[in-house]
């Protein structure tokens, strides 16, 4: 799959984001190392705390479905390139070092980094095998 596609599917996953509260949209396609797309939108609930990120949907689809291995996110909101927040980067971080993050501004216009330049001196699963 191209990122072209992605991208378009990300967007497309932003329409079925739930922010009756912030009215902050966000969606996300993932892409498996199996070819799959995941995609996902934020859903908000009124206490705020069990908000999930479209990032985490995502993902969390794509693991229950037996999927471990990423190579790539589009991830789009609502402000001009909305970049994946703190916590998300390290659930991205449990499953790749190296996954391809693509921040969307519009169908045309997007910027590609890697996981590594957005989390740099990340902790990961590899650092507990020997504890």
């Amino acid at each position: 799959m191209d990122i072209n596609e992605l991208v378009k599917k990300a967007i497309e996953a932003k329409k079925l984001s739930y922010a009756p509260y912030s009215k902050f949209k966000v969606g996300s396609a993932l892409l498996g190392k199996s070819g799959k797309v995941y995609t996902g939108c934020n859903i908000e609930y009124a206490s705020y705390s069990p908000t999930i990120c479209a990032e985490r949907t995502a993902i969390s689809k794509a693991v229950s479905e037996g999927e471990r291995e990423f190579e790539a996110i589009a991830v789009c909101g609502d402000s001009e390139y909305s970049y994946p927040c703190g916590v998300c980067r390290q659930v991205m971080r449990e499953f790749s070092k190296d996954m391809k993050v693509i921040v969307v501004k519009s169908e045309n216009e997007y910027k590609e980094h890697t996981l590594e330049e957005l989390l740099p001196y990340s902790f990961g699963p590899e650092d507990l095998q020997n504890v």
